[in-house]
């Protein structure tokens, strides 16, 4: 792809990536628990680390499914902290587990976790127009106050700038470049 957003680079799974997902709406709970928490495992790390790790990611937790993750138990979590395949912080392999309770805490409630998300930008996605990755903002005060909401909802690892990434790759908001063929099919 001609004028694609250069983050992604050469690396080819980083381009698909890219090109098919990044910045797609996404409205699926377990779809949106599972990037919630994959934004989380990339705390401190780069994003193509989390991306080569995805499929693995998947197979040991369960297919991202919050009932089965909830329960996990001490064993588990020692067989995930001892597996290569994933990135090995008690925090974060807790953080996961918390966040599945939060997440049935909320549907028990009452509430779906798209809902809840997709209300922070009234159900559908900010378009900006930026030409530069250098205007590009780390943040935002949205991603702000969703955190705080999810924080108060009981998740964790969910600090504004993994929200805003976060945001970023389920589509909530088109941050491809104008150059980027990609900003257009998202809009």
């Amino acid at each position: 792809m001609k004028d694609r957003c250069p983050w992604c680079g050469d690396d080819p799974l980083y381009q698909r990536y890219h090109d098919e997902e990044w910045g797609v709406p996404e409205y699926d709970d377990q779809t949106l628990f599972e990037c919630l928490n994959l934004e989380g495992a990339q705390a401190g790390l780069s994003w193509i680390t989390v991306l080569r790790k995805r499929e693995h990611y998947r197979q040991v937790f369960d297919g991202f499914d919050p009932e089965k993750i909830a329960r996990y138990d001490e064993a588990k979590v020692a067989a995930l902290l001892a597996d290569p395949g994933i990135i090995r912080n008690r925090l974060k392999v807790a953080a996961t587990i918390g966040n599945a309770q939060a997440f049935l805490a909320m549907r028990d409630r009452g509430q779906s976790l798209s809902g809840f998300l997709w209300d922070f930008v009234d159900g559908t996605p900010t378009i900006n127009h930026f030409a530069t990755l250098a205007e590009v903002p780390a943040l935002t005060p949205t991603a702000e106050a969703m955190s705080k909401a999810l924080k108060k909802a009981g998740f964790k690892f969910v600090g504004p700038t993994i929200v805003y990434a976060f945001m970023q790759a389920v589509g909530m908001v088109n941050d491809h470049l104008i150059t980027c063929p990609r900003h257009s099919e998202c809009s």
